[in-house]
């Protein structure tokens, strides 16, 4: 178990959200003006939770997305993100074949692509399964897990509802083959502290990502 807390936020709205497009592991989508103001909103949450310059260690995807949103939210708690981790373990889940395509052009080629146990995303033929995510976030947490401090991590829909549930220790979706927490909306903030998770911010964007 961590000694420190972990703040995990969800990147705001990027342009394939707005258009209904699915991104997986793209690593370029831009935010949207939308977007921009979910991350005001988190960081503004964050800083009235814990104050200026907070002893935050800076974690993000690698996706240009996660990093935009980080740079919002560090200018409200005075943080530099220059000093930021990004990391490819924490990136969205791969959709292979499935990146990229509209949502309603491909539902109407295969059906839903929304798992209806637990109401996330379906993974595509040729694409990253959940076990797998659960092993590079599991191999994140284990090379810093010896860390004490609290950290902030941007993540996205997915592969952040798999960290939480690892996290909290939530049980296994059968349809699914790992653990996952519930989804939550784009520019949504949670606090995970001795493998309990408490929301400090709900935002208002759209799921699954």
């Amino acid at each position: 178990m961590r000694q420190g807390r972990d703040f995990i936020a969800r990147h705001g709205e990027t342009v394939f959200n707005a258009a209904r497009r699915l991104q997986g592991d793209a690593p370029h989508t831009p935010l949207t003006r939308a977007g921009f103001a979910q991350a005001d909103e988190m960081g503004a949450a964050l800083a009235a939770y814990l104050g200026q310059r907070p002893p935050l260690t800076l974690w993000s995807s690698s996706a240009g997305r996660a990093l935009q949103t980080l740079a919002i939210m560090a200018e409200h708690i005075g943080l530099d993100w220059h000093a930021a981790h990004p990391d490819d373990r924490l990136v969205e889940i791969g959709m292979g074949r499935w990146g990229g395509r509209y949502y309603a052009q491909l539902i109407a080629e295969v059906g839903s692509v929304i798992d209806p146990a637990s109401g996330l995303l379906t993974p595509s033929p040729d694409g990253e399964t959940y076990p797998q995510i659960v092993a590079r976030v599991s191999a994140w947490l284990a090379d810093t897990n010896d860390h004490p401090g609290d950290r902030l991590v941007i993540m996205h829909g997915v592969s952040s509802c798999v960290l939480r549930g690892v996290m909290t220790g939530l049980p296994v979706w059968p349809s699914l083959g790992a653990p996952a927490a519930k989804g939550l909306p784009q520019g949504s903030l949670v606090m995970i502290e001795g493998g309990a998770e408490t929301v400090i911010h709900l935002g208002g964007g759209h799921a699954p990502a």
